[in-house]
């Protein structure tokens, strides 16, 4: 049966490939087919729990299942949705971009025993210069898909530091290190934290982000990503 109301909708409100630029039909959301088709995909729903991305925390946290949806490529047609995420005003297509992680995660079970969903927070100077933080968007897609709570107020950035994007590792590190600060750690003491950002390129600010919350007790975390910067 054609869904006329969709179709409607469609007409009214032209929406594009966050990729190509290419009109989407009403059944595609966010990615037209062919875009989707191309996107690099990890596989790491297969192995959650030993990957790439999994061995980059590993000693770092107390970790339990990592997955990103794609490599990201400086250059690549991935690496413009995650510019287009975080500087063209696109928090519709982050949220479509989270369902689409967790409907491919979720059926490798990577949500079992999940009990909240915390977005790595940005700085207030942040939010007011974007707007919104990407990574709530992200969370709030992939809460939509497993019913799992999003608490973005739990944890706090103090403070705005310069971009992570040319540094190199030990930079990273020294550059997130003390810039988050858990606000309400009895919602998230003894749970099993999702910590959801946008791209996973050291581990340096996720972990920054962990270590604090761990302060909390007795804590430990998955992550997802969009994108994953394999070295």
């Amino acid at each position: 049966m054609i869904d006329l109301s969709a179709r409607l909708h469609d007409l009214l409100c032209t929406r594009h490939c966050a990729m190509c630029g290419e009109r989407l039909s009403s059944g595609e959301h966010a990615l037209c087919s062919v875009c989707n088709a191309c996107l690099p995909r990890t596989g790491y729903d297969a192995s959650p729990a030993d990957n790439d991305m999994a061995h980059m925390f590993w000693g770092r946290i107390p970790i339990e299942r990592c997955g990103a949806l794609f490599f990201y490529k400086g250059g690549s047609g991935a690496s413009q949705l995650v510019y287009d995420l975080k500087y063209n005003d696109s928090p519709d297509t982050a949220e479509a971009l989270g369902a689409m992680l967790a409907t491919e995660y979720g059926a490798a079970s990577f949500f079992d025993g999940i009990d909240v969903i915390v977005p790595v927070p940005l700085s207030r100077d942040r939010i007011r210069e974007r707007g919104y933080n990407q990574s709530v968007e992200i969370a709030r897609g992939i809460s939509h898909v497993t019913g799992i709570a999003v608490d973005a107020g739990a944890v706090g950035r103090m403070h705005f530091e310069s971009s992570q994007t040319h540094k190199q590792r030990w930079d990273r590190n020294d550059n997130v290190a003390h810039v988050f600060r858990t606000i309400h750690p009895e919602r998230l003491s003894h749970r099993h934290i999702l910590l959801v950002d946008d791209v996973a390129t050291t581990g340096a600010t996720l972990c920054a982000c962990a270590q604090e919350i761990e302060k909390a007790g007795d804590v430990t975390f998955s992550i997802l990503t969009l994108g994953f910067v394999k070295v």
